[in-house]
């Protein structure tokens, strides 16, 4: 085996609708992986696909009145334009309806399970979920239907199938789970399958009868039957690197199967059991992420809130959509979109912190040039903790980082000022950081970072067209909305304000936010009250202690980041808000003081 090689997959999701923005955080997160790998000079393959036979399949092209060939045809292409779209790098996309590439592979490993004496027939009752695509016991009903999906009716089904003895490996997969010779991130995900098979793992139908699903692919011998889901499916992973021909051993065992959280016990329980059947090696690692939510809500149809990536991209950059999936979902654990969390991360982050610093080094460098030097401010970027971060799956803690980074270096740039100074020794630290930069954003935002690259380490640097276009949000009457981490409101009437003189007793870090402080203020005769205030990239803590301020005292509290927010301070910012100070009195006055 090649210690050099990386191989990681996705799950291969149903064909029977358009791709959900649930799906556009799996497969950015397993490319992030791929090109992080890349960088680190291993011999990268990433699969990714469809599953195209089963049930839900044939029900809903039946639904829909086509042929069932066609309609994951149709949806198929929709899955693949999704990986153009969000500039994905996977090296294959695998169709479970390839009967050149994919049926061979499957059939051959049926055959295995067959000789192991691990296949065999029986009649079986029992309820069963479309939505799952398995029989669920009656014990794991919740009133009367699959916890996994409510809405849909369960089915009563009495059929012949062929059986795999899936609890012949149980006590062999739990122990390899328990000792993680098979392992589990994050590590509540490895406890949470444990817990779910305590009682052992529990045979598996391994097909259908055709008169019930005539879609899928023939068991080898019995015309009568076609390969259930899970001995159809789940083979992608060795089918599409080349089994059973011997050239897939280059790329096996995966080192990565990257899944939701719904798709765990299948590729821990109901995976290794074939594998250990078929004596083939197991994958190193199963890493899980959680779903999706939108502002709060489950995607529904019903709700009207199912969010497509395909129409998202029409709107947004790949790079935009990329980075706030990455930057606002805590790998493992389920994630809210909202586009207006998509705005707020662009146009703060990307547009006035990166952006910003790209733009205006290359205009001084392009009149000043650089001047070759020691880099001491590189020293300040912490490579080992972005290491670790990524071997623990951490995208949003790696974003931190570097984005801490990039703060630091337009603080430098601002404190060293070589717009007068001319300095090109600060110049050439800042470039040099600049190239890092652009490194290791390159797995989370390729485009831009190639953009940068290129700017950067041409001969002639020289000031380029703006890299992130700030995004206007649409403005509503009296909605009050976070402009780059700076609060701002909108009136109509000014004089039912009550603005008062104050005086910052104290700000402080807040836990996990990288733009808000927590600011104690003394308000006079209104005593004490506490603001969140986004100042972090124009105020140091120790120059806003004792700072006298104008603030807005009865404006309605709101909760940010689990602390009251009393209100809000009175700020003026340039037109693309890359300097914001707050105002404050031009003589001494006592606190509590009105301001009409």
């Amino acid at each position: 085996m090649d210690k050099n090689k990386f191989y990681i997959t996705t799950t291969i999701p149903y064909a029977n609708a358009a791709p959900h923005i649930g799906f556009s955080l799996e497969i950015v997160q397993a490319d992030v992986l791929a090109r992080w790998n890349k960088q680190k000079g291993k011999d990268v393959f990433f699969l990714t696909g469809t599953d195209e036979h089963g049930h839900k399949n044939y029900k809903m092209a039946k639904e829909v009145g086509i042929d069932t060939q066609k309609f994951v045809d149709r949806n198929a292409i929709l899955f693949k334009k999704l990986t153009k779209e969000l500039n994905i790098s996977n090296d294959y996309f695998i169709r479970t309806t390839d009967q050149e590439k994919h049926w061979p592979g499957v059939i051959e490993l049926w055959k295995k399970l067959v000789s192991k004496g691990d296949i065999y027939k029986k009649r079986y009752e029992g309820n069963y979920c479309v939505g799952c695509e398995r029989f669920i016991t009656d014990k794991d009903l919740v009133e009367a239907a699959c916890p996994n999906h409510p809405n849909l009716e369960v089915e009563k089904i009495s059929e012949e199938n062929y059986f795999f003895k899936l609890s012949k490996y149980s006590d062999k997969i739990i122990d390899l789970i328990k000792t993680d010779k098979l392992k589990i991130s994050p590590e509540k995900w490895k406890n949470d399958f444990l817990a779910l098979v305590k009682d052992g793992l529990t045979d598996v139908s391994f097909s259908r009868e055709k008169k019930h699903l005539p879609w899928g692919i023939p068991v080898p011998g019995d015309n009568n039957q076609v390969i259930y889901v899970w001995c159809d499916a789940l083979p992608n992973y060795l089918t599409g690197i080349g089994y059973p021909d011997e050239k897939y051993n280059k790329y096996w065992p995966a080192d990565v199967h990257l899944v939701g959280k719904d798709m765990l016990r299948f590729h821990t329980g109901i995976w290794p059991g074939m594998l250990l059947s078929a004596e083939i090696p197991l994958p190193k690692e199963v890493i899980v992420h959680g779903f999706l939510v939108v502002e709060g809500q489950k995607m529904s149809k019903s709700l009207g809130n199912v969010v497509s990536p395909l129409e998202l991209r029409e709107k947004y950059s790949a790079d935009a959509i990329r980075y706030y999936l990455m930057r606002n979902v805590p790998f493992g654990d389920d994630g809210d979109f909202s586009e207006k969390g998509l705005i707020e991360r662009y146009n703060g982050e990307l547009a006035n912190k990166l952006g910003n610093l790209v733009s205006r080094v290359s205009g001084l460098i392009e009149i000043n040039g650089v001047d070759k030097c020691e880099n001491k401010l590189i020293k300040k970027l912490s490579l080992r903790r972005i290491e670790t971060h990524f071997e623990k799956f951490e995208f949003d803690k790696v974003l931190n980082e570097i984005f801490a980074f990039i703060d630091t270096c337009n603080e430098y740039v601002q404190a060293k000022k070589p717009w007068e100074t001319k300095d090109k020794k600060v110049l050439y630290e800042v470039k040099e950081c600049i190239l890092e930069i652009s490194r290791l954003l390159w797995p989370f935002i390729p485009e831009s970072s190639e953009k940068i690259t290129k700017q950067f380490s041409a001969k002639k640097i020289k000031k380029e067209e703006v890299l992130f276009t700030k995004i206007e949000m649409e403005q509503k009457e009296e909605k009050q909305e976070k402009i780059e981490g700076v609060a701002s409101v909108n009136f109509e009437d000014w004089t039912n304000l009550d603005l008062r003189v104050a005086e910052i007793k104290e700000a402080e870090d807040i836990e996990g936010a990288d733009k808000l402080f927590k600011i104690s203020l003394d308000v006079g005769e209104l005593g004490e009250r506490t603001v969140c205030a986004g100042l972090k990239e124009f105020y140091k803590k120790e120059d806003l202690k004792g700072k006298k301020i104008i603030y807005f005292s009865n404006l309605k509290p709101r909760m940010m980041r689990g602390i009251e927010s009393q209100g809000m301070l009175l700020a003026a910012s340039t037109k693309n808000h890359e300097k914001v100070i707050l105002l404050t009195p031009e003589a001494e006055i006592e606190n509590g003081s009105r301001v009409s």
